[in-house]
């Protein structure tokens, strides 16, 4: 099975546009394209209970972020503030950039 592009890249600032943390914006940490899924900064906290071990000596209760569907973000565009859709299009030089299609502006600097 081939393993598809996705529409975000880590440092994109994107939108929630489903689920519990519908409507907050937050920045692409890391992305794992093959199981489609991302984990955004500060949102989707989870808790994890941990052991004592030789780097974390307190072991305890952990909260970090965990990782979710990519299909629930939307990019949000650098020139109108707003989530959008993104496409794909060819520059003069032949390479290529994401662009928005709400304000049609490249978002690929």
């Amino acid at each position: 099975m081939a393993v598809k592009k996705l529409h975000v890249k880590k440092g994109d600032l994107v939108q929630v546009m489903a689920g519990k943390e519908n409507g907050k914006q937050g920045k692409v940490l890391r992305v794992f394209l093959e199981k489609n899924r991302l984990t955004v900064e500060n949102l989707n906290i989870v808790k994890r209970h941990t052991r004592p071990s030789q780097m974390n000596q307190e072991g305890g209760i952990v909260e970090k972020e965990a990782a979710m569907s990519a299909s629930n973000v939307m990019l949000v565009c650098n020139a109108c503030n707003q989530p959008s859709r993104t496409g794909i299009r060819v520059l003069e030089d032949g390479s290529k950039a994401r662009f928005c299609k709400k304000c049609n502006e490249i978002v690929d600097k």
